[in-house]
């Protein structure tokens, strides 16, 4: 046994214990952890992959921006946790669950050992064309030529993720301003770091948003890091979130899908094709619906963090 088998071997089962303990643990905010741990392992797995893109990603969006709203969650939770710990499901629920997880384990095991071999593939097809697009990085040019409705409902969920929370804000509060909840001293580290890490921040997340044409890297891992850039200067008490009530917010959570889906209907007439490009304008187009995506998601992203609207602003 190669050193690189033995370390898959151990990172898959360290996967499924830390899979099981999320699952079994009774306390939330134990779970929660285990949760934000095993989206970390996974990035790990993506990279054994040689996949740096999806492992950005992931530990980006898997690890960091959804831990912290399960993270967020748990929080809220504290209070009516004691009471759950109590209830524990009787003999036919446990059973029920047990067959249903065996049986679902099942299948997807049948599943996987039935497929053919070699698997029937598009892929050879894919990479002869994707120079079409002038796009050096496969994972972007896949996302926004092959794949370009998927990429624009993945914005659009984003935004109405938002919007669903914004929905769970009181009537007096409607149009005012999220917060977050912090107690940070203003002359504490939290604060002495949110004056130091966010220009570094800024340009790290700009730079891999601007690489994600060529190289790994793009939107939404960008994006993510200049969310939490934002999150950390507003946790340290050094700046506060504006009103949802704002035009230039609104105008800017809806621009980037709005820009993506003019130019994706725009190909009926450009190029024949609904999302599609016309010839030699592939790579213009893609950086222009990159750029546009980016402040929509940013401010999507921390905004789902700080949640919905709790006090008004300031007169």
């Amino acid at each position: 046994m190669t050193l690189a088998l033995a370390v898959d071997i151990g990172l898959a089962m360290l996967i499924l214990a830390m899979a099981g303990w999320t699952i079994a643990v009774r306390d939330t905010f134990a779970s929660v952890i285990g949760f934000v741990t095993y989206g970390l392992l996974l990035t790990l797995v993506w990279v054994r992959l040689a996949m740096p893109d999806v492992a950005l990603t992931e530990a980006a969006m898997g690890g960091g921006l959804t831990g912290a709203l399960l993270i967020g969650g748990a929080a809220r939770l504290r209070r009516t946790e004691a009471a759950v710990r109590t209830e524990r499901p009787g003999m036919l629920t446990r059973t029920l669950a047990a067959v249903l997880s065996a049986t679902v384990t099942a299948a997807l095991a049948i599943c996987v050992l039935n497929l053919p071999d070699p698997a029937p593939t598009l892929a050879p097809d894919a990479a002869a064309k994707l120079g079409s697009t002038g796009v050096g990085n496969p994972v972007t040019a896949v996302l926004l030529a092959y794949r370009s409705m998927d990429t624009l409902l993945e914005a659009i969920v984003v935004l109405l993720a938002l919007f669903g929370v914004w929905s769970l804000a009181h009537d007096r509060f409607w149009g005012g301003c999220p917060q977050l909840r912090t107690h940070a001293d203003s002359e504490g580290i939290l604060a002495y770091f949110a004056r130091i890490l966010p220009p570094i921040g800024i340009i790290v997340g700009v730079y891999i948003f601007w690489i994600g044409a060529d190289f790994p890297g793009g939107k939404f891992q960008g994006a993510t890091i200049l969310a939490a850039m934002w999150l950390l200067v507003i946790g340290a008490g050094l700046a506060y979130f504006p009103p949802i009530s704002q035009a230039w917010l609104r105008i800017l959570l809806v621009a980037g899908p709005l820009v993506f889906m003019v130019i994706g209907f725009a190909g009926i007439v450009t190029a024949g094709a609904v999302f599609a490009y016309p010839i030699g304008f592939a790579k213009p187009l893609i950086l222009a619906i990159e750029i546009a995506l980016m402040p929509t998601l940013v401010l999507a992203l921390a905004l789902l963090v700080a949640g919905a609207p709790q006090r008004m602003p300031p007169q």
